[in-house]
């Protein structure tokens, strides 16, 4: 039987309810409708760790942060060990990366695919290929083609760059080239396209920016008590951010329609690059798969960014089509992870060897009934701002280290997690047991700094300060100088 094709679509900091075939009424996916359609959606996955390289790390090596030791984005990924890419090359697969990998501490690095097209989202100038291709097209002074961060990272703005130059664009223009390249080979092949919309700043191309109007858009979802449902990174990341002093509710919509117009364009991607493979003959025989390292709070619980237990961020959408694998249209409740992709595409590809040491599961056998699965788990780790996360089919169990606090959320009851049931009297026999199972989970896993016996540990912590200026971040490219005679001089 011949081998499939394996096209990863990857997204940065898509929310998992931001595809209208999983029930958004308001946004247009009609890309990722199909896919919904023609295979099947995991509707509960999670990522393993909700912020960018460690997520994207536990993904290409199919391990939890505890296990591949990478847990910020500014920590190593290792090199001891194969990626998915290396074992699918090694079995003989044609592999190529086009767009964002953030792979670190070498940007550049193969890490096992044989080759790649480079798209990071804060290059220094000419640094990666799409900045490369920029110079010749005559934009080469231009300081941030990814739009502007720092003070306007979380103010929507329509993007510098015309449609046929945005970097979405430009990662859908590269991967139907490669699809093209490859129609007539006997070799299968694996492609990741990686897409670093819709992570801010959002700012589609026109005319794109005016697909959503910000009146059409729902405000925010914000609980009665909601400071009680922040952790202390929260109040941390929104802060240097810029957006903590004071909500506004017509900026809160406009930010939203904003990034949906860029999930949009990224879906307008993924619709020429199904429609190429169709075109190809090879659409069913590819296993397309769709997912993304993390997601958004966009303003609910008046937070913004990830690095959250909450679903607004640690919830993915999960997409795979495959005839005879992955297909009829399905929804699949179980629980799913990031950590399962390694398992899953190898799975697919006829080479899932067991010595390969993993976390996660191949997700054909979840969505047969096989997985004995019952928890999925999460975590953030930079110093003592760590939030432990256990998640089962009724319930998703937390602690945050720096408010010492405990949170659990009924999943079936409360899905938007409102009130934390953590300290009722009918959940303490629930909190008792999801905590003694997270911990363990954790300690076995090399974390014995988090917990002490059958409790976490109490670690310092300084708040953010009553200094509104006081951890602004800037952003601004490394190699930027801002040279303007008679103004600057």
């Amino acid at each position: 039987m011949k081998r499939p094709n394996i096209l990863l679509l990857f997204t940065d900091q898509q929310r998992f309810d931001t595809i209208a075939a999983l029930g958004n009424p308001v946004i247009r996916t009609p890309a990722m409708d199909r896919i919904c359609r023609e295979g099947v959606a995991f509707t509960s996955a999670y990522s393993p760790s909700p912020v960018c390289v460690p997520a994207r790390c536990s993904m290409a090596y199919g391990q939890y942060p505890m296990n591949t030791q990478c847990y910020e984005n500014r920590w190593p990924m290792p090199t001891d060990r194969p990626s998915f890419m290396q074992a699918l090359t090694d079995a003989g697969y044609r592999t190529h990366g086009i767009g964002k990998c953030h792979f670190t501490p070498d940007a550049n690095a193969l890490r096992g695919f044989q080759t790649r097209e480079t798209q990071e989202e804060a290059p220094r100038r000419a640094s990666d290929d799409y900045t490369r291709y920029l110079e010749t097209m005559g934009w080469g002074e231009l300081p941030e083609p990814h739009a502007v961060r720092g003070e306007m990272y979380y103010v929507p703005q329509v993007s510098q760059m015309p449609a046929h130059l945005h970097p979405t664009q430009w990662i859908g223009d590269r991967s139907v080239a490669f699809l093209n390249e490859q129609k007539s080979s006997d070799q299968p092949w694996f492609l990741y396209s990686s897409y670093v919309h819709p992570h801010p700043p959002f700012a589609p191309p026109a005319p794109w920016h005016k697909l959503y109007r910000s009146f059409d858009m729902p405000l925010p979802m914000v609980p009665q008590d909601v400071e009680h449902l922040q952790t202390a990174i929260n109040r941390k990341q929104n802060r240097y951010k810029g957006r903590d002093q004071g909500i506004d509710n017509n900026l809160m919509r406009n930010i939203k329609a904003h990034y949906y117009a860029c999930i949009s364009f990224v879906d307008y991607q993924i619709g020429r690059l199904l429609s190429t493979l169709e075109a190809n003959g090879q659409l069913d025989n590819t296993l397309v798969m769709l997912s993304a390292d993390h997601g958004e709070h966009l303003g609910d619980y008046q937070c913004f960014g990830k690095r959250s237990m909450h679903d607004t961020c640690m919830r993915v959408p999960m997409l795979l089509r495959l005839p005879g694998r992955f297909d009829g249209g399905q929804r699949c409740e179980a629980l799913a992870s990031l950590v399962d992709v390694m398992p899953t595409l190898l799975g697919a590809a006829g080479c899932n060897d067991p010595a390969l040491a993993r976390d996660g599961e191949d997700l054909h056998g979840v969505l047969t009934g096989q997985s004995r699965r019952n928890t999925v788990y999460s975590q953030l780790l930079e110093k003592h701002e760590a939030i432990y996360t256990a998640v089962t089919e009724r319930w998703k169990y937390a602690y945050s280290v720096p408010d010492q606090q405990e949170y659990l959320f009924d999943r079936k009851v409360d899905p938007l997690e409102t009130r934390n049931r953590a300290g009722l009297p009918t959940t303490k026999d629930v909190v008792k047991a999801l905590r003694k199972q997270t911990i363990d989970f954790f300690v076995q896993g090399g974390e014995t700094e988090a917990a002490e016996g059958d409790q976490w540990k109490v670690f310092p912590y300084r708040e953010v300060g009553n200094d509104p200026d006081s951890g602004l971040i800037t952003q601004d490219r490394k190699d930027f100088v801002l040279d303007l005679p008679g103004y600057t001089d």
